[in-house]
């Protein structure tokens, strides 16, 4: 058998783990041939692949980004999309793909494989933690150590000038990066999409903070919106998959909170840092595990099957019930968080 391996979306920390898993395994146990496709679904499009075997793999584990290269292309989107595909895995004699991303690389999995009959298995990768059908993706872990690196070191000039440090974080239209690096970093104020803000309570909480003598830390998801108010945009424009480019909101709630309050409010946005670099010790061993059983799902013939983690069990899933819906913060956690506001 020779099967098809691509990476689609946003990088991140823990894909070439996956890789080195899928082909590893796949070599040594089952006799397996691999053919990498380039830069997400673009690859099976355009045919462009790179050959993956053992030594391609080699020194993967620690390695961030993808090196199959990643985008958000939209086969559905292109002429003649599903054909140029059927028609480049028969090329290449392609018998299955791994379709390692989020919820738009697998989302056209599914369709690939209930639709046309292509033989897909997915695995969850995506920072922002918001696939249902999954305890964890891979990714989201080193997002969030970043981002608390960040705000540890925040504080520090925060007391030393007394100013406000508005933190934006990434997670679109979840707000887990928000929760968990704001919870392990002690700010003052976390702010995520799933709960609208009163920019004056976020005010109440900011000078209250000033009143203990220490100067506030307010983290704020991307996607986060005031109440009565819009989702702050970075412009109009939209990817393949309908998405809008987030950030902004950092900037337009320090300008807020500075002229209500008359202290300096300065903002840092992450960004994409929190999606570079080494992938932590938890993201190689999830990507790892992820990447070993879904080679055991193409064994199986376990087609529009999606890998999951529950609890600490490894386990498959329909890749349509996978995508349904996104994953958002439930009520009572943000509830929890909420006796360290102010």
């Amino acid at each position: 058998m020779r099967v098809g391996v691509l990476t689609g979306g946003g990088d991140c920390p823990g894909l070439n783990a996956v890789m080195r898993a899928v082909v590893r395994k796949g070599v040594q146990r089952y006799g397996y041939d691999f053919t990498g496709f380039r830069d997400g679904w673009r690859g099976p499009l355009e045919g462009e692949t790179v050959r993956l075997d053992i030594p391609a793999v080699r020194g993967m584990l620690p390695r961030g980004g993808t090196i199959l290269g990643s985008s958000r292309t939209n086969p559905f989107k292109e002429d003649d999309g599903v054909r140029r595909i059927k028609e480049n895995l028969a090329k290449y004699e392609v018998d299955a793909l791994i379709a390692i991303g989020g919820e738009d690389t697998l989302g056209v999995a599914a369709r690939l494989t209930d639709e046309y009959g292509i033989r897909c298995v997915g695995v969850p990768k995506t920072i922002d933690n918001d696939l249902s059908a999954t305890d964890y993706t891979f990714g989201f872990n080193t997002a969030v150590t970043v981002a608390t690196e960040a705000i540890d070191r925040l504080h520090t000039t925060a007391e030393s000038h007394m100013r406000v440090l508005v933190v934006e974080v990434m997670g679109r239209h979840a707000g887990w990066i928000a929760l968990h690096s704001g919870l392990a970093g002690g700010a003052n104020c976390i702010l995520i999409p799933e709960q609208r803000f009163d920019v004056d309570q976020v005010c109440e909480w900011v000078t209250s903070r000033f009143k203990a003598s220490y100067a506030p830390i307010v983290v704020v998801a991307e996607g986060a919106m005031p109440k009565g108010g819009e989702m702050v945009l970075k412009d109009g424009s939209t990817d393949s998959f309908g998405h809008v480019r987030l950030s902004g909101v950092g900037e337009w709630l320090a300008k807020e909170i500075e002229s209500r309050t008359g202290k300096e409010a300065r903002t840092t946005v992450l960004g994409h840092i929190q999606r570079g670099g080494t992938p932590t010790a938890f993201d190689r061993w999830l990507a790892t595990r992820f990447g070993l059983h879904a080679i055991d799902a193409v064994r199986d013939e376990e087609w529009g099957s999606m890998v999951a983690l529950r609890g600490t069990d490894i386990v498959r899933v329909p890749l349509a019930k996978a995508t349904e819906k996104l994953k958002t913060v439930d009520p009572a956690l943000y509830e929890e968080a909420g006796v360290f506001f102010g």
